[in-house]
């Protein structure tokens, strides 16, 4: 699973499903990146999961401790009501990670700018003008 450097924001974003070996390659490969780049903040976007189980659940508080130990936050986004709901009910926290609604608010905690180019955002239906 590729890890972008958005100079000096990790960007993490699981598509599908994880098989429990992925997820501890993931882990890994994200806390050495974390290491190896000096990133102050690591954001995981799980906008793609249709569920999240408590061995992902745990694994993910586990990157964000590891983060935290090398002087990173983790913002973890996208995540679908379902998947909220699934943890809440299963009693699961995940420690240490705060959650955004989208990359770009989490990028903007780190105060990174993110923009999308408004065509594209058009195109997609989004382009809304406030009333």
């Amino acid at each position: 699973m590729p890890v972008l450097d958005l100079g000096g924001i990790l960007l993490v974003s699981i598509q599908g499903e994880l098989a429990d070996n992925a997820a501890v390659d993931l882990a890994t490969d994200v806390t050495t990146a974390v290491s190896t780049t000096g990133a102050r903040g690591v954001i995981i976007d799980i906008s793609g999961l249709d569920m999240v189980d408590s061995f992902l659940a745990r694994v993910l508080a586990e990157v964000a401790a590891s983060a935290r130990l090398l002087a990173a936050q983790a913002v973890l986004v996208g995540m679908r009501p379902s998947v909220a709901i699934t943890l809440v009910e299963l009693g699961l926290t995940l420690p240490g990670l705060e959650t955004s609604r989208t990359v770009a608010e989490a990028a903007s905690r780190f105060g990174v700018e993110i923009r999308e180019d408004p065509e594209r955002r058009a195109a997609r239906g989004t382009d809304r003008t406030p009333t």
